[in-house]
């Protein structure tokens, strides 16, 4: 059965773009090694509760983490966190078989991940007041105003996001593009079931975690003089 009611109106502009899927040899043996037991294809799950438990063998607090890319930061996050069950969503293939290299790299156990689109992973499989937390880095900053509207950060998709959050989870957000922050900050502000954690810090942005690595992304963008903002929202 559905999880929502909300997934038909959910289906907007997509935010992503499909790139290619051409892997290295270490990507390959790593999809070929561990993707049957550790991935799932978005498209081909049914409506219904993700059967997380079973999933992952265990029962523990989920964390989403939207956009992995090619998992640089979530196999070192997943590692330090092995109190959590880690689910991450990506539609990039090499970058998936990439984030499973990083994983038998640091040899995480905790983690899984679903190839497609978030917005269908959450209408369809992740029910309401369900997530330990979920975390969105950097996503795909669409720069040019004309394509704004592409932004993954936006009313509808933070309300669907919200209402999967357990009451006192967190929603953290983290980019370097100046005008995406201040509509991520707007966004989750008029977001009644949010209340930002850091509301009493200058511009409500809160201080950057140590815990959350630099990845060579933030590092360009602190070398290009970008500032990189964390925003840290919780479930009211």
């Amino acid at each position: 059965m559905p999880v929502t009611e909300q997934a038909p109106h959910l289906r907007r502009v997509v935010s992503y773009v499909q790139r290619g899927e051409r892997m290295t040899t270490g990507q390959q043996r790593a999809w070929d090694t561990y993707w049957a037991e550790l991935g799932r294809d978005g498209d081909g799950l049914p409506d219904g509760p993700l059967d997380v438990e079973g999933w992952f063998g265990r029962s523990a607090p989920l964390m989403l983490e939207i956009g992995s890319g090619m998992g640089e930061t979530t196999a070192q996050l997943a590692a330090a966190e092995p109190e959590l069950n880690y689910l991450a969503v990506e539609v990039y293939k090499p970058g998936l078989a990439q984030l499973l290299l990083r994983c038998e790299q640091h040899q995480v156990g905790t983690l899984r991940a679903v190839r497609g689109d978030a917005v269908r992973l959450l209408s369809s499989n992740i029910p309401v007041d369900s997530l330990g937390g979920a975390r969105i880095f950097f996503p795909d900053p669409w720069p040019k105003k004309r394509h704004h509207k592409r932004r993954l950060v936006q009313p509808e998709f933070v309300r669907l996001l919200a209402s999967r959050l357990a009451p006192g989870a967190l929603l953290h957000l983290a980019t370097d593009w100046e005008h995406y922050a201040a509509q991520m900050m707007a966004v989750c502000s008029a977001e009644p079931s949010l209340r930002n954690r850091y509301a009493d810090e200058p511009g409500g942005w809160a201080p950057r975690p140590d815990w959350r690595p630099v990845t060579k992304f933030e590092q360009r963008a602190t070398e290009e003089g970008r500032v990189v903002r964390d925003l840290f929202f919780e479930r009211v």
